[in-house]
Protein backbone atom coordinates (compact mmCIF):
# COMPACT_ATOMS: atom_id res chain seq x y z
CA UNK A 1 0.00 0.00 0.00
CA UNK A 2 0.92 3.67 -0.23
CA UNK A 3 0.83 5.07 3.28
CA UNK A 4 1.13 8.65 4.53
CA UNK A 5 2.57 9.24 8.01
CA UNK A 6 2.23 12.80 9.33
CA UNK A 7 4.83 13.58 11.98
CA UNK A 8 6.83 10.68 10.55
CA UNK A 9 10.24 12.08 11.53
CA UNK A 10 9.20 12.22 15.19
CA UNK A 11 9.84 9.75 17.99
CA UNK A 12 6.81 7.46 17.48
CA UNK A 13 6.33 8.28 13.77
CA UNK A 14 9.81 7.14 12.80
CA UNK A 15 9.39 3.79 14.60
CA UNK A 16 6.08 3.33 12.74
CA UNK A 17 7.80 4.12 9.42
CA UNK A 18 10.47 1.50 10.19
CA UNK A 19 7.76 -1.13 10.58
CA UNK A 20 5.84 -0.04 7.46
CA UNK A 21 8.98 0.06 5.30
CA UNK A 22 10.12 -3.35 6.58
CA UNK A 23 6.68 -4.71 5.60
CA UNK A 24 7.27 -3.55 2.01
CA UNK A 25 4.83 -0.61 1.82
CA UNK A 26 5.45 2.67 0.01
CA UNK A 27 5.68 5.38 2.65
CA UNK A 28 5.36 9.16 2.42
CA UNK A 29 6.67 10.92 5.52
CA UNK A 30 5.26 14.40 6.17
CA UNK A 31 6.97 16.54 8.80
CA UNK A 32 7.75 20.21 9.48
CA UNK A 33 10.64 19.21 11.81
CA UNK A 34 9.32 21.15 14.80
CA UNK A 35 10.02 18.20 17.09
CA UNK A 36 10.95 15.61 14.44
CA UNK A 37 14.48 15.15 13.14
CA UNK A 38 15.92 13.82 9.86
CA UNK A 39 18.27 11.61 11.87
CA UNK A 40 15.26 9.42 12.79
CA UNK A 41 14.50 8.53 9.16
CA UNK A 42 17.98 8.85 7.64
CA UNK A 43 18.25 5.16 6.77
CA UNK A 44 15.23 5.36 4.44
CA UNK A 45 16.07 8.61 2.63
CA UNK A 46 17.45 6.95 -0.56
CA UNK A 47 15.04 3.99 -0.53
CA UNK A 48 12.92 3.84 -3.72
CA UNK A 49 9.71 3.24 -1.70
CA UNK A 50 10.27 6.16 0.67
CA UNK A 51 9.47 9.84 0.19
CA UNK A 52 10.11 12.70 2.61
CA UNK A 53 8.08 15.91 2.31
CA UNK A 54 8.80 18.91 4.54
CA UNK A 55 5.33 20.31 5.09
CA UNK A 56 3.22 21.89 7.81
CA UNK A 57 -0.14 20.11 7.99
CA UNK A 58 -1.96 23.30 8.97
CA UNK A 59 -1.74 23.87 5.19
CA UNK A 60 -3.58 21.42 2.87
CA UNK A 61 -1.58 18.97 0.77
CA UNK A 62 -2.48 16.74 -2.16
CA UNK A 63 -0.98 13.26 -2.32
CA UNK A 64 -2.36 9.89 -3.40
CA UNK A 65 -2.39 7.24 -0.65
CA UNK A 66 -4.41 4.28 0.68
CA UNK A 67 -3.92 4.94 4.41
CA UNK A 68 -3.14 8.00 6.53
CA UNK A 69 -1.52 7.70 9.95
CA UNK A 70 -1.99 11.15 11.47
CA UNK A 71 0.59 11.58 14.24
CA UNK A 72 1.73 15.18 13.69
CA UNK A 73 1.50 17.26 16.89
CA UNK A 74 4.01 18.08 19.62
CA UNK A 75 3.18 15.67 22.45
CA UNK A 76 5.22 16.83 25.43
CA UNK A 77 4.20 19.78 27.62
CA UNK A 78 7.48 21.66 27.00
CA UNK A 79 6.87 21.67 23.24
CA UNK A 80 3.10 21.98 23.07
CA UNK A 81 3.04 24.86 25.58
CA UNK A 82 5.88 26.71 23.85
CA UNK A 83 3.46 27.82 21.13
CA UNK A 84 -0.01 26.90 22.39
CA UNK A 85 -1.89 28.49 19.48
CA UNK A 86 0.23 26.56 16.98
CA UNK A 87 -0.52 23.33 18.90
CA UNK A 88 -4.27 23.96 18.58
CA UNK A 89 -3.89 24.77 14.88
CA UNK A 90 -1.88 21.58 14.29
CA UNK A 91 -4.44 19.37 16.02
CA UNK A 92 -7.54 21.08 14.62
CA UNK A 93 -6.62 22.46 11.16
CA UNK A 94 -4.14 19.63 10.60
CA UNK A 95 -6.74 17.00 11.42
CA UNK A 96 -9.33 18.77 9.23
CA UNK A 97 -6.86 18.79 6.32
CA UNK A 98 -6.03 15.11 6.74
CA UNK A 99 -9.69 14.10 7.10
CA UNK A 100 -10.48 16.10 3.96
CA UNK A 101 -7.71 14.23 2.16
CA UNK A 102 -9.00 10.87 3.43
CA UNK A 103 -12.51 11.78 2.27
CA UNK A 104 -11.29 12.69 -1.24
CA UNK A 105 -9.11 9.58 -1.58
CA UNK A 106 -11.46 7.17 0.25
CA UNK A 107 -8.38 6.36 2.34
CA UNK A 108 -8.49 4.89 5.85
CA UNK A 109 -7.61 7.55 8.46
CA UNK A 110 -5.84 6.83 11.76
CA UNK A 111 -5.79 9.47 14.50
CA UNK A 112 -3.11 9.31 17.17
CA UNK A 113 -5.15 10.68 20.07
CA UNK A 114 -4.02 10.70 23.68
CA UNK A 115 -4.81 9.67 27.22
CA UNK A 116 -4.72 13.42 27.94
CA UNK A 117 -8.33 13.58 26.73
CA UNK A 118 -9.21 12.03 30.11
CA UNK A 119 -7.63 15.03 31.88
CA UNK A 120 -7.18 14.53 35.65
CA UNK A 121 -9.47 11.48 35.79
CA UNK A 122 -12.09 10.70 38.41
CA UNK A 123 -12.25 7.11 37.10
CA UNK A 124 -9.37 4.69 37.55
CA UNK A 125 -8.17 2.91 35.47
CA UNK A 126 -9.48 4.86 32.47
CA UNK A 127 -11.87 3.13 30.08
CA UNK A 128 -12.74 4.43 26.61
CA UNK A 129 -16.31 5.26 27.60
CA UNK A 130 -15.10 7.71 30.28
CA UNK A 131 -15.61 11.31 29.08
CA UNK A 132 -12.79 12.81 31.08
CA UNK A 133 -12.18 15.71 33.43
CA UNK A 134 -10.36 18.42 31.49
CA UNK A 135 -9.73 22.06 32.38
CA UNK A 136 -10.70 23.92 29.17
CA UNK A 137 -8.66 27.04 30.02
CA UNK A 138 -5.54 25.58 31.66
CA UNK A 139 -1.96 25.53 30.42
CA UNK A 140 -2.36 21.96 29.12
CA UNK A 141 -5.68 22.50 27.37
CA UNK A 142 -4.10 23.59 24.06
CA UNK A 143 -3.15 19.92 23.73
CA UNK A 144 -5.92 18.15 25.69
CA UNK A 145 -8.85 20.05 24.20
CA UNK A 146 -7.49 20.14 20.64
CA UNK A 147 -7.05 16.35 20.72
CA UNK A 148 -10.61 16.00 22.02
CA UNK A 149 -11.76 18.14 19.10
CA UNK A 150 -9.65 16.05 16.68
CA UNK A 151 -11.61 12.99 17.87
CA UNK A 152 -14.88 14.91 17.41
CA UNK A 153 -13.91 15.89 13.85
CA UNK A 154 -12.93 12.31 13.04
CA UNK A 155 -16.28 10.93 14.18
CA UNK A 156 -18.19 13.71 12.40
CA UNK A 157 -16.36 12.98 9.12
CA UNK A 158 -17.10 9.29 9.71
CA UNK A 159 -20.82 9.84 10.33
CA UNK A 160 -21.39 12.61 7.78
CA UNK A 161 -19.03 11.61 4.96
CA UNK A 162 -18.42 7.91 5.53
CA UNK A 163 -14.69 8.36 6.15
CA UNK A 164 -13.18 5.11 7.46
CA UNK A 165 -11.52 6.14 10.76
CA UNK A 166 -9.45 4.55 13.51
CA UNK A 167 -8.71 6.28 16.83
CA UNK A 168 -5.99 5.27 19.29
CA UNK A 169 -5.66 6.91 22.70
CA UNK A 170 -1.97 6.73 23.54
CA UNK A 171 -0.71 6.54 27.11
CA UNK A 172 2.84 7.45 28.16
CA UNK A 173 5.29 6.00 25.64
CA UNK A 174 9.06 5.83 25.87
CA UNK A 175 11.97 4.37 23.92
CA UNK A 176 14.92 5.23 21.68
CA UNK A 177 14.72 8.53 19.73
CA UNK A 178 12.88 10.43 22.45
CA UNK A 179 14.11 14.02 22.40
CA UNK A 180 16.60 14.85 25.13
CA UNK A 181 14.79 18.13 25.86
CA UNK A 182 11.19 17.00 25.52
CA UNK A 183 10.44 17.48 29.21
CA UNK A 184 8.79 14.08 29.62
CA UNK A 185 9.57 12.18 32.74
CA UNK A 186 11.54 9.24 31.28
CA UNK A 187 13.82 11.40 29.14
CA UNK A 188 14.23 13.97 31.95
CA UNK A 189 15.37 11.33 34.44
CA UNK A 190 17.74 9.61 31.98
CA UNK A 191 19.37 12.88 30.88
CA UNK A 192 19.69 14.13 34.46
CA UNK A 193 21.22 10.80 35.60
CA UNK A 194 23.70 10.75 32.70
CA UNK A 195 24.74 14.34 33.46
CA UNK A 196 25.04 13.54 37.17
CA UNK A 197 22.60 16.27 38.17
CA UNK A 198 19.69 15.80 40.61
CA UNK A 199 16.59 14.06 39.21
CA UNK A 200 13.63 16.45 39.38
CA UNK A 201 10.46 14.94 40.84
CA UNK A 202 7.40 17.21 40.85
CA UNK A 203 5.13 17.12 43.89
CA UNK A 204 5.89 14.26 46.27
CA UNK A 205 6.30 11.78 43.40
CA UNK A 206 3.18 9.81 44.36
CA UNK A 207 1.38 10.61 41.08
CA UNK A 208 1.27 7.55 38.80
CA UNK A 209 1.92 6.88 35.13
CA UNK A 210 1.93 3.78 32.94
CA UNK A 211 4.87 3.43 30.56
CA UNK A 212 4.57 1.62 27.22
CA UNK A 213 7.64 0.79 25.13
CA UNK A 214 7.45 2.27 21.63
CA UNK A 215 7.62 -1.02 19.67
CA UNK A 216 4.59 -2.33 21.61
CA UNK A 217 2.69 0.87 20.80
CA UNK A 218 3.49 0.66 17.08
CA UNK A 219 2.28 -2.95 16.99
CA UNK A 220 -1.02 -1.70 18.47
CA UNK A 221 -1.23 1.04 15.81
CA UNK A 222 -0.84 -1.43 12.95
CA UNK A 223 -3.35 -3.89 14.40
CA UNK A 224 -5.93 -1.12 14.94
CA UNK A 225 -5.40 0.40 11.48
CA UNK A 226 -5.82 -2.95 9.72
CA UNK A 227 -8.58 -4.32 11.97
CA UNK A 228 -12.33 -3.85 11.83
CA UNK A 229 -12.89 -1.53 14.80
CA UNK A 230 -13.17 2.24 14.65
CA UNK A 231 -12.19 2.82 18.27
CA UNK A 232 -11.37 4.73 20.29
CA UNK A 233 -8.95 2.18 21.75
CA UNK A 234 -6.58 2.77 24.67
CA UNK A 235 -3.01 1.77 23.81
CA UNK A 236 -0.68 1.75 26.78
CA UNK A 237 0.88 -0.41 29.43
CA UNK A 238 -1.43 -1.08 32.40
CA UNK A 239 1.60 -1.49 34.70
CA UNK A 240 1.28 1.53 37.01
CA UNK A 241 4.32 3.19 38.64
CA UNK A 242 4.68 6.25 40.83
CA UNK A 243 6.98 8.94 39.47
CA UNK A 244 9.24 8.45 42.48
CA UNK A 245 9.53 4.70 41.74
CA UNK A 246 10.52 5.53 38.15
CA UNK A 247 13.11 8.08 39.33
CA UNK A 248 14.64 5.54 41.72
CA UNK A 249 14.69 2.83 39.03
CA UNK A 250 16.51 5.05 36.51
CA UNK A 251 18.83 6.41 39.21
CA UNK A 252 19.80 2.84 40.10
CA UNK A 253 20.30 1.82 36.42
CA UNK A 254 22.30 4.88 35.32
CA UNK A 255 23.90 6.65 38.24
CA UNK A 256 23.23 5.55 41.84
CA UNK A 257 25.20 8.62 43.01
CA UNK A 258 22.63 11.02 41.50
CA UNK A 259 20.37 12.81 43.98
CA UNK A 260 16.59 13.28 43.76
CA UNK A 261 15.11 16.75 44.30
CA UNK A 262 11.46 17.71 44.70
CA UNK A 263 9.76 20.67 42.98
CA UNK A 264 6.15 21.99 43.13
CA UNK A 265 3.61 20.14 40.96
CA UNK A 266 2.73 21.95 37.67
CA UNK A 267 -0.86 23.12 37.05
CA UNK A 268 -3.37 20.43 35.98
CA UNK A 269 -0.83 17.62 36.26
CA UNK A 270 -2.93 14.40 36.42
CA UNK A 271 -2.60 12.46 39.69
CA UNK A 272 -3.23 9.03 38.15
CA UNK A 273 -2.93 7.63 34.68
CA UNK A 274 -3.50 3.96 33.87
CA UNK A 275 -5.18 2.48 30.80
CA UNK A 276 -7.88 -0.14 30.90
CA UNK A 277 -6.81 -2.15 27.83
CA UNK A 278 -9.70 -4.65 27.78
CA UNK A 279 -10.81 -3.27 24.41
CA UNK A 280 -7.32 -3.57 22.88
CA UNK A 281 -7.01 -7.15 24.14
CA UNK A 282 -10.48 -8.14 22.91
CA UNK A 283 -10.56 -6.31 19.57
CA UNK A 284 -6.89 -6.40 18.57
CA UNK A 285 -5.44 -9.30 20.54
CA UNK A 286 -2.90 -6.72 21.72
CA UNK A 287 -1.10 -6.17 24.98
CA UNK A 288 2.38 -4.86 25.81
CA UNK A 289 5.23 -7.38 25.86
CA UNK A 290 8.31 -5.34 26.86
CA UNK A 291 8.84 -5.02 30.66
CA UNK A 292 9.84 -1.59 32.00
CA UNK A 293 13.38 -2.62 33.01
CA UNK A 294 14.12 -4.04 29.55
CA UNK A 295 12.65 -1.03 27.75
CA UNK A 296 14.53 1.42 29.96
CA UNK A 297 17.80 -0.42 29.28
CA UNK A 298 17.34 0.03 25.50
CA UNK A 299 16.30 3.66 25.96
CA UNK A 300 19.26 4.48 28.21
CA UNK A 301 21.69 2.93 25.66
CA UNK A 302 20.21 5.13 22.93
CA UNK A 303 20.54 8.29 25.07
CA UNK A 304 24.13 7.40 25.96
CA UNK A 305 25.04 7.01 22.27
CA UNK A 306 23.51 10.40 21.38
CA UNK A 307 24.90 12.31 24.36
CA UNK A 308 28.54 11.29 23.89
Amino acid sequence: MRILVTGGAGFVGSHLIDRLMEAGHEVICLDNFYTGTKRNILKWIDHPYFEMIRHDITEPIRVEVDQIYHLACPASPVHYQYNAVKTVKTSVLGTLNMLGLAKRLKARFFLASTSEIYGDPHVHPQQEDYWGNVNPIGIRSCYDESKRLAETLSFDYHRQNGVDIRIARIFNTYGPRMLENDGRVVSNFIVQSLKGIPLTVYGDGSQTRSFCYVSDLVEGFIRLMNGDHTGPVNLGNPGEYTILQLAEKIQEMVNPEAKIKFEPLPQDDPKQRQPDITRAKTWLGWEPTIPLTEGLKLTIEDFKARMV
